[in-house]
C-alpha cells in the first residue's frame, strides 16, 4: 500500500472517531448510590421509595454521566461509625449516613461554584425513606414536577437533569421516571431513544468505505504499472 494510501485511510479513522465523539451525550444529574460493604452500588430504586434500615450508608453525587456504568461515585471512605459518631441512637428512630458529593467544577452548571464534599447523619423514624433522611439533614431541596430529585442544600440553582452534549449543554429536561432518581435522568428505552447509530457515525462510517476503497484500488494501480 502506498503512502498515500495509508494517509487516506488515516484520515477515514480521525473522521469517523471526530464523528462518533461530536455526538457523545450525558446529563448532569444527582446520582443515588448505596455502600455496600466497602464499596459503593448504584441504587436500584430510587431515595423516595429506598427505606434504609439503621446503620446504612447511602450517598449522592452530582456529575455529568451517559448512564449508571459510567456515573461517578461519591467520593470519601468514612464509615456508619465516623459518620454517625456525634449522633446518638434514640430508640424509635434510626441513623442513616448521608455521604453528599456535590462534583467538580467541571461538571457545574455555567457559572456555578460546587460546594465541598459533606457527609451528615440523619435520625429518623424507622420507616422513613431515604429522601425523608435527605431532607432531614440537606435542606434545602428542589424536585421538578415529576418528583426528580433536582438540588441537594440549594445546589445547583437552576437545572435538572439537563442534557450535555460534546458541543456544549442543552437545556432539555429529559424526564427521568419520578420514582427512580436513582437512575440515569433521561434513560430511554431502545426504541424512544432511538437506538440506532447516529446520522454523524453513519456519514463518517460511509467515508472510511470510500476512502478505503480509494486506497486499495490505488495500491493496485501502482502494481500494475510497476
Amino acid at each position: 500500500m502506498t503512502r498515500r494510501a495509508a494517509a487516506l485511510l488515516v484520515t477515514a479513522f480521525l473522521l469517523l472517531g471526530s464523528a462518533a465523539q461530536a455526538h457523545a451525550t450525558g446529563y448532569r444529574y444527582w446520582s443515588f448510590w448505596e455502600r455496600d460493604g466497602g464499596r459503593w452500588a448504584y441504587a436500584t430504586e430510587g431515595p423516595s421509595t429506598a427505606r434504609p434500615a439503621d446503620g446504612a450508608v447511602q450517598g449522592f453525587r452530582f456529575a455529568v454521566s451517559q448512564d449508571s456504568a459510567d456515573a461517578a461515585q461519591p467520593r470519601g471512605t468514612a464509615g456508619f461509625d465516623a459518620i454517625c459518631a456525634r449522633t446518638p441512637a434514640h430508640e424509635g428512630s434510626k441513623r442513616v449516613a448521608l455521604v453528599l458529593d456535590f462534583g467538580t467544577a467541571a461538571d457545574a452548571p455555567s457559572g456555578e461554584t460546587p460546594p465541598a464534599p459533606r457527609t451528615a447523619c440523619a435520625r429518623v423514624a424507622p420507616d422513613a425513606t431515604t429522601a425523608e433522611a435527605l431532607a432531614a439533614v440537606a435542606k434545602p431541596l428542589r424536585y421538578d414536577t415529576n418528583a426528580l430529585l433536582c438540588a441537594i442544600s440549594g445546589y445547583p440553582q437552576r437545572g435538572c437533569g439537563e442534557q450535555v452534549s460534546g458541543s456544549g449543554t442543552g437545556t432539555t429536561n429529559p424526564g427521568a421516571d419520578s420514582e427512580d432518581p436513582g437512575k440515569k435522568a433521561g434513560e430511554k428505552s431502545g426504541e424512544e431513544s432511538g437506538s440506532g447509530p447516529s446520522v454523524g457515525l453513519l456519514a463518517g462510517g460511509a467515508v472510511v468505505v470510500v476512502l478505503a476503497g480509494a486506497a486499495v484500488w490505488q495500491a493496485r494501480r501502482r502494481r500494475r504499472n510497476a
